[in-house]
């Protein structure tokens, strides 16, 4: 048994198994859990005052070692994919990074004029430049599971904030298990490009529109003096 045998369980269903399988199995009385009850991955077991608990199942164990070697699966194809994303950018003479940790301003609110978040592009790169105007910084986000990305398209301050450290930015998609793209570029905002990896190959789906930067502010730079950048070495790709 395994994350597939109940099509119609999503993320949430995990979280609460395993946040029911940690706990003292003290009842939320939702949707959630009448759906995980109704599936057999819950059952109600009376503690010993007589008030009905929640305990998860075997099925459930096997539900939740199914999810977890899923989400690994998941996290696999993700970094082979960023891992191919910064050699195509080493390939084209740019300096790559993964899994900078930046900081970024996001348009101001009614609430709140000057706002900044934190972020992790899964690639950025600049042009091998020495002129800032040259630069042009780009970010790419990988996404290779469908839920990822629909739930990434609603969070618009992350999206904003990539916007907000580079001149460009691409959604690079992964395909699913029938090997169709895990979505389409009228999904993506305009303001992204779109890139499809599919039989080993990338597809520009929609040009990423160009922002001029004339500079990358301090705290990128502090950024990336503190980390490491990748380098091509032969076939394969390795950081210095």
């Amino acid at each position: 048994m395994n994350a597939n045998t109940f099509p119609n369980l999503k993320r949430v269903h995990a979280k609460r198994l395993r946040e029911l399988y940690r706990s003292a199995g003290w009842p939320y009385q939702d949707v959630v859990e009448i759906e995980l009850l109704a599936a057999g991955l819950l059952e109600r077991v009376p503690d010993d005052k007589g008030v009905d608990c929640m305990r998860v199942t075997d099925a459930g164990l096997q539900y939740l070692a199914g999810a977890a070697q899923k989400n690994r699966n998941a996290l696999s194809a993700h970094n082979a994919l960023v891992d191919k994303i910064a050699r195509a950018m080493a390939d084209d003479g740019r300096i790559a990074w993964k899994g900078l940790q930046l900081r970024a301003p996001l348009p101001p609110t009614e609430d709140m004029e000057r706002r900044w978040r934190a972020c992790i592009p899964d690639v950025f790169s600049i042009r091998n430049s020495t002129v800032q105007a040259y630069l042009e910084p780009i970010v790419h986000e990988i996404k290779v599971s469908r839920a990822d990305l629909l739930g990434d398209l609603k969070n618009k301050d992350k999206r904003d904030a990539y916007l907000g450290i580079g001149g460009q930015c691409w959604y690079v998609l992964g395909c699913n298990a029938r090997s169709e793209p895990i979505g389409a570029a009228e999904e993506i905002p305009l303001e992204c490009g779109v890139m499809v990896y599919a039989e080993g190959r990338l597809e520009v789906m929609r040009v990423a529109p160009k922002r001029a930067v004339s500079q990358l502010p301090f705290h990128v730079w502090m950024a990336l003096a503190r980390a490491t950048p990748v380098r091509l070495e032969g076939p394969y790709l390795s950081e210095i």
